[in-house]
């Protein structure tokens, strides 16, 4: 892999961001996204978009919780 490759895009959007991270949860993602998410993601929305995710989980965990204890 050249290094014009992992410099493009060097700035990436929010929901983008947020994309990287809902995949990252998963745990689905491919050699060449996660390269390309090293040297693009802004670390200030990685941690919004990590926050945003642990909280969904857990408000989905306690909901199915809620729900199979009715």
């Amino acid at each position: 892999m050249s290094d014009t490759n992992l410099t493009q895009g060097t700035q990436r959007s929010f929901f983008s961001t947020l994309a990287a991270i809902a995949w990252s949860f998963v745990g689905l993602r491919r050699k060449s996204d996660f390269d390309r998410d090293v040297t693009a993601l802004n670390p200030a929305y990685v941690i919004m978009a990590g926050l945003i995710g642990v909280a969904l989980l857990i408000a989905t965990l306690l909901g199915v919780v809620a729900f199979a204890t009715r």
